[in-house]
């Protein structure tokens, strides 16, 4: 008959695997660390870790009053229109909103180059180009859902 052959593994430190990594960092991810070191100086010298060390510090004063602040009635209508804002926000194209911000600042340009108000006939004429329609278009079906929430 066989004998078992006893088998005795050899005890784990994990901290010995942790020390092996860490002396092996900075080797493994020079490059890494000297952007978290430049990193880390330029929010020093702008003030950013003091202030993050302030927050920090006093982190049980400001969640106390952040909790009494939303303990309120208009605490809790802004903690709710906050999540439909962001809602909102989340629903919109950035391609859309980045052509709308880039018409928007050229309209305002065209506007500042205007010298005197445009006549009623001017602003009919611009209010009856394809694009125009479609801008007032949008914004009528924008009023009428504006409407209708207010409606109840």
């Amino acid at each position: 008959m066989a004998n078992p052959i006893t088998f005795k593994p050899q005890p784990v430190d994990p901290h010995l695997e942790l020390e092996r990594r860490l002396a092996a960092a900075p080797r493994e991810h020079a490059e890494a660390l000297l952007v978290a070191y430049d990193i880390l100086e330029a929010a020093h010298d702008n003030g950013l870790l003091d202030t993050v060390h302030g927050l920090v510090s006093a982190r049980d004063t400001i969640i106390g009053k952040l909790a009494e602040y939303a303990k309120t009635p208009e605490g809790e209508a802004g903690i709710r229109n906050l999540l439909a804002a962001a809602k909102i926000l989340a629903a919109l194209d950035p391609e859309t909103l980045d052509r709308l911000s880039r018409s928007a600042v050229a309209a305002s340009q065209e506007h500042r180059q205007e010298r005197k108000p445009p006549s009623l006939w001017q602003l009919f004429k611009r209010a009856n180009s394809e694009d125009s329609r479609r801008g007032l278009s949008f914004l009528t079906l924008l009023l009428s859902g504006l409407g209708r929430s207010l409606r109840g």
